[in-house]
């Protein structure tokens, strides 16, 4: 058999089908992992070899798509990264013969990796070089790095695989219908991006069927000198009776594999849904050719980015808010959750209340405990033009995808709401509506590098967006944390990202939130101190035992038992309050203090000692 470059660039090559998805057909349900089958049914994977080799597959690929070692560690088998790979290979390798070729197949680490995640790309790269390299050493002819979302690790993993092979590397990304990955990465940009890297071919597949396949693909060509490969679903999912079901069929898939060819593919194959039917449509349509397809020679043509580069609104101006915390003044904010209704009028209320009792800004949490309640963003917006006091929105990564983030915190910044507390939000299930669906695209640390890059000028996948955003950058942090090194260190990776300012959950105990201060002064990050009224005994429990992140000391706890008169217990709720807002001053940069039951007086209350100070 030729060498498999020299066969690639001679030749129209013809990949195999989706594997997960055939596997899924067949019977084998995703509590499964499909990897491991490798070991467990080797037979059963074998078949499904032989049976795309014998529809006319020029090259098929292992089962070894999720077998790095953050996903094969959800089912307890990080220790089998090699093993798994290696027999992955061995079971196509016999397969294939001498008649055909073995592509190890790599997939995304199943984790977020920087700027979106806490995952570094040294990390990543590890991963992926402990995967590539049993592939390669097993005799794979070539490593496709498939399905990826995300550039960035993308890149990473062809890097590795560049360090720890000199074999052929497929690099395809997964890339919607409307031209653009999930992470709104136009094609025409990872087609510039893959013509610089090492990859040897450069493509695309998953995400869309063959017509929307074809349009992404008529536009890479025009960027990319390197052969392309495509690889469609079998158009979308559909889920009937609780089976995921692809509709496109065989002879549509034989029509397409001619277009691809005539639109200037030099790889062609099958993603999910496909099976050995599609791809014996497929060679017979190529076969169908009666002569090479000439090779287009697109003149790969560089975008520059227009206009002038933009200088970043410097800390102190971005808003009041900042200017007070950058000048060294101690700020006090008053938290404000936002009504279940449409009706404000309370929180208008309260929000003239606390800016007459001298708070500095209004904390306003995203949907907190993952309950269904007015957007926080409308809540701030009526907050600063009916009362003029600036306002602190938090913002959750649950229930938007990563553009829709992009496009709300754009929304926000034409607001005037410039103070941002970046946080990863509560999962559905502790909240109201337990079977609603979550999101998170990214957690607090994406967040923060996506109000990092806003502040930049540029949007997430780099793109100018004109005058830059002014956001002060704040994030979340547990000094009670069970973790405290994790904990630690996801705090560096929110620094790191362009983190301000941070706000701790409640502190009932000095010592802890002391530990804390001291293990990031490093940091050089404002800290600004979560104050929590006890208003009962009931309350005080609640806190103690139901609330993640919260530690009450068992002293706490023995004050608000010796009251009996519900009363005598808010009252000495208060007072710990007022007496811990004065412990923590010489440790922080201000606080924030809760408003139980929206009781606004109070936590002006509260935070009295501390105010025009």
């Amino acid at each position: 058999m030729k060498d498999f470059r020299k066969f690639a660039r001679d030749t129209i090559v013809l990949f195999d089908g989706g594997m997960g998805s055939y596997i899924y057909q067949k019977g084998v349900f995703l509590n499964k992992c499909y990897d491991e089958l490798n070991i467990s049914n080797a037979e059963f994977i074998m078949s499904i070899h032989q049976d795309y080799l014998q529809a006319g597959a020029d090259i098929i690929e292992t089962n070894t798509f999720g077998a790095n070692w953050y996903k094969l560690s959800r089912h307890g088998l990080e220790r089998k990264v090699s093993e798994i790979n290696r027999i992955g290979v061995e079971i196509a390798r016999k397969a294939a013969g001498d008649t055909a070729y073995v592509c190890g197949s790599v997939g995304p680490l199943g984790v977020k990796i920087e700027p979106w995640g806490e995952t570094s790309f040294e990390e990543a790269r590890k991963a992926f070089k402990d995967q590539i390299s049993v592939l390669a050493c097993a005799g794979a002819d070539a490593v496709i790095l498939e399905t990826f979302q995300e550039i960035s690790e993308l890149e990473q993993a062809i890097i590795a695989a560049k360090q720890v092979t000199d074999i052929p590397v497929i690099a395809q990304m997964a890339v919607q219908a409307d031209g653009k990955t999930a992470f709104g990465l136009s094609v025409e940009d990872i087609a510039e991006r893959l013509q610089s890297s090492e990859a040897d071919i450069a493509g695309m597949n998953c995400a869309v069927g063959p017509k929307a396949m074809l349009e992404n693909l008529e536009l890479m060509v025009r960027h990319c000198k390197k052969p392309i490969s495509v690889m469609p679903n079998a158009g979308i999912a559909r889920f009937y009776e609780g089976r995921t079901m692809y509709m496109t069929t065989p002879d549509y898939f034989g029509v397409y594999a001619r277009r691809f060819i005539d639109a200037g593919a030099s790889i062609v194959g099958g993603c999910c849904g496909t099976t050995p039917e599609h791809i014996k449509n497929m060679a017979e349509a190529l076969r169908q050719k009666t002569a090479q397809q000439e090779r287009r020679v697109i003149q790969v043509q560089k975008h520059t980015k227009s206009g002038k580069s933009v200088k970043p609104v410097e800390p102190e101006k971005k808003s009041g808010f900042a200017r007070k915390l950058y000048a060294g003044n101690f700020v006090t904010l008053v938290e404000m959750v936002a009504p279940r209704g449409n009706d404000i009028s309370r929180q208008i209320k309260g929000a003239n209340l606390l800016k007459e009792r001298g708070i500095d800004v209004i904390n306003i949490p995203d949907g907190p405990r993952a309950s269904a309640r007015m957007n926080g963003m409308a809540l701030a917006a009526n907050v600063q033009k009916e009362s003029g006091i600036e306002t602190l929105l938090h913002y959750t990564c649950r229930d938007r995808n990563i553009l829709g983030m992009q496009s709300d915190l754009i929304g926000a910044a034409s607001l005037g709401i410039n103070n941002i507390l970046a946080v990863t939000g509560d999962p559905p299930m502790v909240g109201d509506y337990p079977d609603a669906t979550a999101v998170f695209d990214i957690d607090s640390i994406g967040l923060t590098h996506l109000l990092s890059n806003l502040n930049a000028g540029v949007d997430i996948s780099g793109k100018s967006i004109g005058h830059p955003t002014k956001f002060l950058i704040g994030v979340g942090a547990d000094p009670n944390s069970i973790n405290p090194e994790r904990e630690i260190k996801r705090m560096w990776w929110k620094v790191d990202a362009g983190a301000e300012f941070v706000i701790t959950q409640p502190v009932f105990d000095i010592e802890t939130l002391r530990k804390f201060a001291e293990s990031i002064q490093d940091f050089n990050i404002k800290i600004i101190a979560g104050i929590w009224p006890l208003v009962s005994l009931r309350n005080a429990e609640f806190m103690k035992n139901e609330v993640p992140g919260v530690f009450v000391p068992d002293d706490v706890m023995n004050t608000m038992r010796s009251y009996a008169a519900a009363d005598d217990q808010f009252k000495a709720g208060i007072d710990i309050a007022v007496n811990m807002v004065e412990k923590v001053k010489p440790l922080v940069h201000g606080i924030q203090v809760s408003a139980p039951f929206g009781k606004y007086s109070v936590a002006a209350d509260v935070a009295k000692p501390v105010l025009n100070t």
